[in-house]
């Protein structure tokens, strides 16, 4: 498909003249000649809009649907050499009876009429007065409109060569307890439409925005909703214009209600992304049979700029949302530990504190875990070990956290320890190389081990999920405890975890110490440090920014996106803030180690998940150690 997967589509909210389809076919045809400048590729327009919505017993009237039919046909004309498909409202009569029907246009072609299925019949809107319900419409009933003969009835889903599937229902139809576009879903429908024409009420336009980004989510699915605007009515009822795209649960874009101008609410929805998590929802049953397969060209746009927000951290929760969202991650990491030591009898924890993110996020789940237990925070110890590469910095926000918060506080320095090891080995300490860090790291999980073992604790685990994503820790070492409480835990949402915490939960002394370490560089701190005592080990300068390697996490494993559409929403969502060859360099970073460093995955401790993204090997992420990267290094290296 080009461009990415991505599909351009648009809510077209023209404004309307009562019983004059010649100048609403006018302001409709405007409409898609300015869809075709933006590079739209599928326009809807509201319920019987050719006509006007609240035209009453007008509709009886021959006259009107006469003019209805020539008017369409104006628009037939006008719409050759336009490459956008057009999907307009109108009555249209067939036998004995006459609908409120959805025409679907492309470039002079009539694709197909989708009658609506069910008419209210409340007193401001009395269709079945004028209407027949579509459900009377027989299967394979085709109709003559406009000198052309075409698929009519509630049975027809349109299908491009490049798997691209809409359909179509009006109005009243998604406010049903099943509405079609639920079976047109599990048919295979990825771009669900809608004609509407609903008037505004106190409270009503948050209930719709509310309905379509639910039928958006439970039909995994993009929504694209346009209602009646200006000019349609005042007599009883307003129309505002309502126009709204969903995918997924979440609403793209909205029209400006009560615009007096008309409008294009246009966005770009995603149905590679659609269809990844369909086929990861084993829940989403396929239910192909009963409808007619229309074929359609989906209209060609070249390259284009990408209409819609990436999201840079799609890990952390919107400014409205966080707060909501960080406490309930910690409450998950709260009680998932509390349930894992009252399944052991335990109620001692041992963490080793670093002055750094991860360990400080750690040391307040065990905090809070004693608070939920009724139990003192002094069965928390908390162990500082001072190496080469400590700080001043680190190793004071370490010290003063773990005695701020309550917890039993020991320092144990590995520096002799590890020089001795070193002696025991035969490594030259002057050789800062992986034996000189990783001998570190490995000390001190063994003080951790052995004192919990002294103390009858839990080790509880500090590592992340980026780190486990690139491997960026030391097996059997940092890699390694009894639980792991920020296993499913992103770097990018560590930092807004512990800010959150610091500022809802804290006291003054322990929030200034929490907010330095949110400040604080990300560093292993196993080199030593620089003259005046500043970190020169930055993770982040080695391994690459954590905002880019949990961007190509996300979209890697929630998605199943590949390396070429990683790259070309990175490229969207941080093309101001890096170049396009370090997204580039880091993505073959972040491919090469997320192959190779499996194993440690493979071999990770219990820890509880907290996102739809998580690398447990006995759930979400079962992945063969000796998995090739070949694959997507080679398309990394052809971007």
């Amino acid at each position: 498909m080009d461009n990415h997967g991505f599909v351009r589509v648009a809510a077209g909210i023209p404004s309307v003249k009562i019983a004059d389809p010649a100048a609403n076919t006018a302001g409709i045809v405007a409409l898609m000649q300015q869809a075709v400048e933006e590079q739209v590729q599928m326009v809807c327009f509201p319920e019987l809009c050719i006509t006007s919505y609240t035209c009453g017993d007008l509709f009886g009237q021959g006259l009107l649907l006469d003019e209805a039919e020539s008017a369409l046909a104006e628009l037939l004309k006008e719409s050759e050499g336009l490459p956008v498909i057009a999907l307009v409202g109108m009555p249209v009569r067939h036998g004995n009876r006459l609908y409120n029907a959805a025409i679907i246009v492309s470039e002079g072609q009539i694709l197909g009429v989708v009658p609506k299925t069910h008419l209210p019949s409340y007193n401001e809107f009395y269709e079945a007065r004028w209407f027949a319900p579509g459900s009377e419409v027989g299967r394979e009933e085709r109709i003559r409109l406009c000198g052309q003969t075409v698929p009519f009835g509630t049975d027809l889903l349109f299908q491009s060569e490049e798997g691209v599937t809409f359909s179509v229902e009006v109005c009243e139809d998604l406010w049903t307890a099943i509405p079609p576009s639920s079976r047109q879903a599990l048919a295979g429908s990825q771009i669900l439409f809608n004609l509407s024409a609903s008037n505004e009420l106190i409270g009503k336009h948050d209930y719709v925005r509310s309905l379509i980004a639910q039928q958006s989510a439970r039909c995994i699915a993009a929504y694209v909703y346009a209602s009646a605007g200006f000019g349609e009515s005042s007599t009883d009822l307003l129309f505002a214009g309502n126009g709204l795209v969903g995918e997924n649960g979440t609403i793209l874009n909205v029209s400006q209600r009560f615009s007096m101008e008309p409008q294009l609410v246009m966005t770009d929805v995603d149905v590679d992304r659609l269809m990844a998590d369909r086929r990861k929802n084993t829940c989403f049953s396929s239910e192909a049979d009963g409808y007619r397969r229309i074929g359609f060209c989906l209209p060609e746009t070249g390259e284009r700029s990408l209409r819609r927000e990436v999201n840079a951290l799609p890990f952390v929760p919107s400014e409205e949302h966080i707060g909501g969202r960080c406490e309930e991650i910690f409450n998950i990491q709260v009680n998932a530990l509390v349930t894992r030591l009252k399944h052991t009898g335990i109620e001692k924890m041992v963490v080793g504190v670093s002055g750094g993110l991860d360990s400080t996020l750690a040391l307040l789940v065990c905090a809070k875990a004693a608070d939920r237990l009724g139990i003192s925070r002094r069965s928390v110890l908390g162990i500082t070990m001072p190496g080469f590469g400590t700080t001043d910095r680190t190793y004071s926000n370490a010290v003063g956290l773990i005695k701020g918060l309550g917890a039993e506080f020991r320092e144990i320095s590995i520096k002799d320890s590890v020089t001795q090891h070193f002696k025991d080995i035969g490594h030259d300490p002057s050789v800062h190389d992986v034996t000189y860090e990783n001998s570190q790291a490995r000390e001190r999980t063994q003080i951790l081990m052995d004192v919990a073992n002294e103390t009858g604790s839990l080790v509880i685990g500090t590592g992340d999920l980026s780190e486990l994503a690139l491997g960026w820790a030391t097996y059997n070492g940092d890699q390694m405890s009894m639980y792991g409480v920020n296993a499913s835990i992103p770097k990018t949402l560590v930092r807004h975890l512990v800010k959150w915490v610091a500022e809802t939960e804290m006291e003054d002394g322990v929030r200034r110490t929490l907010l330095d370490i949110v400040d604080t560089p990300v560093s292993p701190e196993l080199l030593p440090a620089d003259e005046h005592g500043n970190i020169v080990q930055k993770t982040e300068d080695l391994v690459g920014p954590y905002e880019l390697h949990d961007f190509y996490l996300y979209y890697t494993l929630r998605f199943g996106f590949g390396p070429k559409k990683v790259y070309y929403l990175a490229r969207n969502a941080f093309g101001e803030a890096y170049e396009e060859t370090v997204i580039k360099k880091w993505l073959r970073t972040f491919y090469r180690r997320f192959f190779s460093q499996q194993f440690k995955r493979s071999a990770m401790p219990d820890g509880p998940k907290v996102g739809s993204v998580n690398l447990s090997p006995r759930g979400d992420w079962r992945m063969p150690s000796d998995a090739s990267s070949a694959l997507w290094i080679k398309e990394v290296d052809e971007l």
